[in-house]
């Protein structure tokens, strides 16, 4: 388990993200077309997992679009933004938004969040995914990973592309 805050109250995972150096667990998302996405087809490429609980946040939408600039001018780097949220949002979102250079995958039929560590255990967000960063090499291997502290806070953008 891990703790982070929300406006500074202690707020529990159901674990603890992958570290680094480990491989990642394989997955099942749904894209905002409704297809579904895994690991798998991403291999071959770097992956950065952009996770948070809603875009329909102002922090949460802010890392959309801060990946989906730096997506534009990374060659061999995927990235893929995952939420709870409804596929429909996520499509609603990226339309409005002109978001392109990204992935959207939503966790809401999967165990995503739980495989990763990620998903709420107390407080008001219980279900959702815990603000994260992780970065993946081609084969799947962990290179960096983060778990923001604050939840209102944004990730380590920098850190993140770096490992790349």
């Amino acid at each position: 388990m891990a703790f982070v805050t929300l406006k500074g109250n202690s707020i529990e995972t159901v674990g603890s993200l992958p570290a680094v150096g480990s491989m990642a667990p394989d997955f099942e998302l749904v894209k905002s077309d409704m297809s579904l996405v895994s690991l798998k087809d991403y291999q071959g490429a770097k992956l950065v997992l952009n996770i948070f609980p809603s875009v329909d946040t102002p922090t949460c939408a802010t890392s959309v679009r801060k990946f989906n600039e730096s997506a534009a001018s990374l060659k061999g780097v995927n990235v893929l933004c995952v939420s709870a949220d409804l596929p429909f949002a996520a499509a609603r979102f990226c339309g409005a938004e002109g978001i392109d250079h990204v992935d959207m995958g939503s966790s809401f039929r999967s165990t995503f969040g739980d495989d990763y560590g990620l998903t709420f255990k107390t407080g008001p967000l219980v279900g959702l995914l815990s603000r994260s960063v992780i970065v993946l090499d081609e084969s799947g291997k962990v290179l960096y990973s983060e778990q923001v502290a604050e939840i209102a806070d944004e990730p380590n953008y920098d850190a993140a592309l770096a490992v790349l």
